[in-house]
């Protein structure tokens, strides 16, 4: 295990490290505001942590919010591909939603083009931060409980939770590592993609971009969500295929149409 641990420990360093330097990078080489990354990086915590999470838990999962089920999430877990379409629903609306609003107040006086990559860069650098090294952060953490056997002095219905976590740690590899890194990139891609779109869409006032962007983002979320909801279960390759395709095709899509 001390193995998976040092894996672990690479992953978070990479996951708080790697989007700080880029965006160093990135802002020194254009000559870019370090704000704007400030402002992406807020954005995501704002409308995708803060309001879409806990939002669309009270809707499809009142249970995790401590809360009982209700008429909705019962209709809704009874249908899961609407179930799924609901899920990627929310972080298509708030997300873009929040592109939106950052692109026309914040940033408003920033209208070159380098602006909505490095607000990419910031919304996509804080989710892997957020994501992969929060998560390795917490994995640590579990195992150094674990390993000192102060997880025997918490509460017999939690055990189940650090035995669950100690079996995913045992089971972590250079290969899930690299899977989690690769996604990343692709996702911040896709993100960095979705931003200049948004970013135009403001700036050329043709909204329909961001109808596009709400579109889309809704499009890749709804399929990873049908694993979650049951309604189909793709295997992992499958999944990591499309955020690939997903990531690279947007992304370029928006660097062709909207960046050049």
């Amino acid at each position: 295990m001390k193995y998976n641990i040092v894996l672990l420990v690479t992953g978070a360093v990479l996951a708080f490290v790697v989007p700080v330097v880029v965006s160093v990078v990135w802002t020194k080489k254009k000559g870019e505001h370090f704000s704007t990354v400030l402002v992406g990086a807020a954005c995501f915590l704002l409308f995708a942590i803060v309001l879409e999470k806990p939002l669309q838990n009270v809707l499809a999962f009142p249970v995790l919010m401590g809360l009982p089920e209700h008429a909705v999430s019962r209709f809704l877990n009874a249908r899961p591909v609407l179930w799924a379409f609901v899920l990627g629903l929310f972080p298509g609306l708030f997300e873009e939603t929040g592109r939106l609003v950052a692109f026309r107040t914040l940033l408003r006086k920033r209208t070159n083009r380098e602006t909505a990559v490095t607000f990419g860069v910031g919304y996509g650098g804080f989710e892997v931060l957020f994501i992969l090294g929060m998560t390795y952060v917490s994995y640590i953490a579990v195992y150094a409980l674990i390993k000192s056997g102060a997880y025997r002095s918490f509460p017999e219905e939690t055990l189940p939770q650090f035995f669950a976590i100690a079996l995913e740690i045992d089971s972590f590899s250079l290969g899930t590592l690299a899977l989690a890194i690769v996604e990343r990139i692709f996702a911040v891609l896709f993100h960095i993609g979705l931003s200049i779109t948004v970013f135009h869409a403001c700036r050329d006032r043709k909204y329909i971009l961001y109808l596009l962007a709400i579109l889309l983002h809704t499009a890749l979320d709804f399929v990873a969500a049908l694993n979650t909801t049951g309604a189909a279960m793709l295997p992992v390759w499958a999944l990591e295929t499309i955020i690939v395709v997903s990531g690279s095709g947007v992304f370029l899509f928006s660097y062709r149409f909207f960046y050049l």
